[in-house]
């Protein structure tokens, strides 16, 4: 098999916030600064592992790290940058692929990534056969050190599994959205052949968007933007989950450490010697991303671990 990337560090930053305005608010004049501190923190805290796409903020996210990455000059080395590649409609073609590569490595300033992953499942014109076939090829050319997939089903995984190996590569990860209140990857088939092909899941949402932080209980803050209409921010929504943080408040006081990070700790806890799961949370301001960091250098215990398990909502 051709050597390709499959180990990545215990945690990484999730960059969808960076540049979207649409469902994140996002506002250059009021946010640019606060992203980089994100940036500069996550790194500070040992924090190196990054995760866009093309589709974030329609690109900005990817400019914004590309000038980030600028500015710490020699430090860029020791980051590991992922992105996605959307298969819209259109897009057609291997070389449709390949410029859409070419496209994000410019606006990131970068030679290669880490990870390039499919953002959906999608089959148009464009079959998964050359999608993965293009994706081997641009590992051989050293512009993507490894292939993931994102919010692929456990059948369409062992399908994109199978024509990487044809190639001659092992698909690395599959991106999905886990977490304490998101659990359906446990009884729909994708951990269970993620552990089976050894594929990686990368968790996005891994504190479901805020709710698993403790912020946001009856009485308490409400969110912004688009999560001001989602229900499970509403007073049923709230008082359902509400057993659930207050355990994690319980263990978090414990260890001297907050819901969020207790959550994010549960998730890491999941990983076995046959896959690997990693949280990749949001970081809009240092302060988040400092809290990120308090996840790792500890574990809760085989007994918290079951109890968290145990409550389900």
């Amino acid at each position: 098999m051709t050597t390709n990337k499959t180990e990545f560090p215990a945690i990484g930053i999730g960059t969808w916030a960076w540049g979207d305005n649409l469902f994140w608010d996002y506002a250059p004049a009021r946010d640019k600064e606060k992203v980089r501190d994100a940036f500069l923190a996550s790194l500070s805290s040992g924090i190196t592992f990054f995760d866009t796409a093309e589709v974030y903020g329609l690109g900005e996210s990817e400019r914004l790290i590309g000038e980030f990455l600028q500015e710490i000059g020699d430090k860029s080395g020791e980051i590991e940058v992922a992105t996605k590649f959307m298969p819209t409609p259109w897009r057609f073609n291997a070389q449709v692929v390949k410029d859409a590569l070419t496209a994000s490595l410019k606006r990131l300033q970068v030679n290669k990534v880490a990870l390039y992953q499919v953002h959906q499942p999608f089959s148009f014109f464009l079959s998964q056969k050359t999608l993965m076939q293009t994706l081997a090829e641009e590992v051989k050319n050293g512009r993507i050190e490894s292939v993931g997939i994102s919010n692929y089903s456990a059948s369409q995984m062992r399908e994109a599994h199978g024509y990487l190996a044809e190639q001659g590569v092992k698909l690395a990860v599959n991106q999905v959205r886990y977490s304490l209140l998101n659990r359906e990857i446990e009884t729909n088939g994708i951990l269970a052949t993620a552990q089976e092909l050894g594929v990686t899941i990368l968790a996005y949402s891994p504190l479901a968007q805020g709710l698993l932080t403790g912020k946001y209980r009856i009485g308490g803050d409400r969110p912004t933007g688009a999560r001001k209409i989602d229900p499970r921010f509403r007073m049923e929504g709230l008082r359902k989950i509400e057993p659930l943080i207050q355990l994690l408040q319980e263990i978090a006081t414990k260890y001297d450490r907050t819901p969020a990070q207790v959550a994010l700790n549960w998730l890491i806890y999941q990983s076995n010697d046959r896959s690997k799961v990693i949280p990749i949370p949001g970081a809009k301001t240092a302060s988040q991303a400092q809290q990120n960091a308090g996840a790792l250098g500890w574990s809760i215990n085989t007994e918290e671990a079951d109890k968290l398990s145990k409550c389900k909502v």
